[in-house]
């Protein structure tokens, strides 16, 4: 029995948020810190934190859409909903969790990687819901105004070697190879309105 090929972008993903979040923390209690103390108030202070806070999400986020994800591994539910609450605050695209109690962590894991994308055709606002139907996770983004490039879309299904592919765009490869790991087949509903991702 020949053993799994180990999921290289994940263990690069954790390895790059496990070192970036410590730092990203001491930074942030240095700010209350001073705060605090009352050595540093105006909206310089403000906006570094802010900048902290930001980047601590972005991070919690991608820990779970780039990371490990062991098998049996759960995410909690308040973990889940306070990382994409914090993501969205005070933009134009909000993103409804509608899937109640923890959830494995590899399928989170693949949930998150198509809220990247379906984020990707939202450029203008718009409105992301997760839901799931016994065991067929359902992923719904809707907005007037959306941006499709279809040949992008089409890697989620039949991903292609040498395909020329965006930083910006690496969530549209990495889907394929997280739903294989996980048995599941991705399909796909593009119309001018809204997308629906399942899985």
């Amino acid at each position: 029995m020949h053993e799994k090929t180990p999921d290289i972008a994940a263990l690069v993903g954790s390895r790059i948020c496990h070192d970036l979040i410590s730092p990203l923390g001491a930074i942030g209690n240095g700010l209350e810190l001073l705060t605090m103390s009352g050595s540093a108030d105006g909206p310089e202070i403000a906006l570094i934190a802010e900048s902290v806070a930001n980047a601590n999400t972005r991070i919690r986020f991608f820990r779970i859409a780039y990371g490990l994800a062991q098998p049996g591994q759960q995410v909690a539910q308040n973990e889940i909903t306070s990382v994409l609450d914090d993501m969205t605050k005070g933009g134009r695209l909000k993103i409804n969790w509608s899937i109640p109690g923890p959830q494995l962590r590899p399928e989170v894991k693949l949930a998150f990687l198509l809220i990247q994308c379906l984020e990707s055709a939202l450029p203008y606002g718009g409105t992301i819901r997760i839901e799931k139907v016994d065991q067929k996770w359902m992923l719904h983004g809707k907005s007037e105004k959306m941006k499709i490039a279809p040949a992008v879309w089409e890697l989620l299904l039949t991903p292609k070697k040498g395909w020329n592919i965006s930083p910006a765009e690496v969530q549209f490869l990495l889907v394929p190879d997280t739903a294989r790991r996980l048995g599941r087949r991705i399909q796909t509903e593009l119309r001018p309105d809204e997308i629906t991702l399942m899985f």
